[in-house]
């Protein structure tokens, strides 16, 4: 119900580009061809996702898109439900259902239709905990969690839960079913790894967080430890929501003095605290769901390993399954009236901020004003918006709104793209050549110049298009 104005939505922000500009999504053949490809200019793999848009795309409705999403967002609540429901009361899972069905961290996964990679892998993962955890199922376990691994990336965490739970006494499998269980995720990750690899390895595109390029291993870690503050207010009190995290709105945190660093070793000792604190008191499902969270945030959490992203609330679409189940578990030892007094105030207070938020999803101006109005020290507002000014025939604008962009951060290529494309549409070639230049200096970026050729292309901008391609067929010879 607090989705239904999703409804009203269209494409907003990288819908168009993966959905809205994409041949293959556009064709049948994009049912199978979709396994045979990388997902968003070569730097992932999520095959299972894309089929799904190509299943969705003959509707020709944003009305459908959107249902989809609502209708995956809906089984995995109940999947939460259910999975708390193996260890704790019907009252406690029916909390832990409700409380991540409404929670406002969610809305950009659900309402922004490439979200739905996050509720699919989501769904698929919660699946595979259930049927290894509650069931003892190898077979199922391992065929939820290829599906998830197909839809994204981070469905790789389902082992760490499923351990996770063997190690709290959630579930207690016998030494046959480990071995069992352990041959089949060794296998699993053999073929995934072999398929991904030589997918993704004509193209060898790495996403780096804009805030992250230039900077040093050290700086990356402290700036992520920084965000965590970011991530805890978000899965606690997610009253301020962002569509953009990034610089200068985000900027990197060299020195073990800034105050923000702080702010997330707050963040992250209080988890550990109350980690402990649930595991010696003997209240396993709370421990379990707390350590969810840890184990389900770590891909992107870049302590690991630096990722494309610093900080979006789509990535906290599983962890937050975590919260729910724990929260389930602690609300369910209140008396009848106090429970649901606090689970009402919750449920009501998260309803309304995710009905409220939904909108900003409506369109791509509707997110890019966000942005501008609750980023505004953010380069990508600019950015956006200069690709917006682009798309409706005004390239003086899109040239100015790139200029602003770069003025705030000049280490992303994108603008630059962006603004060489208004430049060579005003004429002026040099500087449009200029520009390109200086983004090669950033990267090689042969997947910006396709990318921007594919949107003019969809624009009916065949000249700009052509001009593109003669320059990435320059800058290929060039560096054979």
């Amino acid at each position: 119900m607090v989705y239904l104005g999703a409804l009203w939505n269209r494409f907003a922000l990288d819908d168009a580009i993966i959905i809205g500009q994409d041949p293959l999504v556009q064709s049948l053949s994009g049912l199978w061809r979709a396994f045979t490809r990388p997902y968003l200019m070569g730097a992932m793999y999520r095959p299972l996702t894309v089929a799904s848009y190509v299943a969705d795309w003959p509707l020709q409705s944003f009305a459908w898109y959107h249902a989809v999403n609502l209708l995956w967002h809906a089984a995995a609540s109940v999947l939460v439900a259910a999975l708390a429901r193996r260890w704790i009361g019907s009252v406690g899972a029916l909390v832990a259902g409700l409380l991540f069905a409404v929670h406002p961290v969610h809305v950009e996964a659900v309402a922004n239709v490439v979200g739905r990679d996050e509720l699919m892998a989501g769904c698929f993962a919660l699946v595979a905990v259930y049927a290894a955890l509650a069931r003892g199922s190898v077979g199922w376990s391992a065929v939820a969690l290829s599906l998830g691994l197909l839809c994204k990336e981070n469905a790789a965490v389902v082992p760490g839960l499923i351990v996770l739970g063997w190690a709290l006494g959630i579930a207690r499998p016998d030494r046959r079913r480990l071995a069992a269980f352990a041959a089949s995720w060794a296998a699993i990750a053999v073929v995934y790894g072999v398929v991904r690899w030589a997918v993704l390895l004509p193209h060898d595109v790495r996403l780096l967080a804009p805030v992250f390029a230039g900077q040093s291993p050290l700086t990356v870690r402290l700036t992520a430890l920084a965000a965590l503050a970011d991530v805890a207010r978000l899965l606690v009190f997610p009253l301020t929501l962002r569509v953009d995290y990034s610089p200068a709105e985000r900027t990197a945190i060299g020195s073990f003095a800034d105050g923000r660093l702080g702010l997330g070793v707050l963040a992250a000792a209080a988890w550990a605290f109350l980690l402990v604190l649930a595991w010696r008191r003997g209240r396993r499902v709370e421990a379990f769901g707390l350590g969810w969270i840890g184990i389900a945030f770590a891909p992107v959490a870049n302590l690991l390993f630096p990722t494309g992203i610093l900080v979006a609330e789509r990535t906290l679409y599983l962890p937050s399954a975590g919260l729910a189940i724990a929260a389930g578990a602690w609300l369910e030892q209140f008396s009848a009236r106090r429970l649901w007094l606090v689970v009402g105030a919750l449920v009501l207070a998260g309803s309304a901020r995710t009905a409220l938020r939904v909108p900003v999803w409506r369109s791509d101006l509707t997110a890019v004003l966000s942005i501008l109005n609750d980023s505004p020290r953010s380069y990508d507002g600019a950015a956006r918006m200069a690709g917006i000014y682009l798309a409706a025939n005004r390239p003086a604008q899109a040239l100015e709104a790139a200029r602003a962009s770069l003025d705030v951060y000049d280490k992303d290529p994108r603008p630059l793209f962006i603004g060489a494309a208004a430049a060579y549409r005003l004429g002026r070639v040099p500087l449009a050549d200029s520009l390109l230049a200086s983004a090669r200096r950033l990267c090689l970026c042969f997947s910006y110049y396709r990318h921007e050729a594919e949107a003019a292309t969809a624009r009916g901008d065949t000249a700009l298009a052509t001009w593109l391609l003669s320059r990435l067929r320059q800058l290929e010879s060039a560096t054979r």
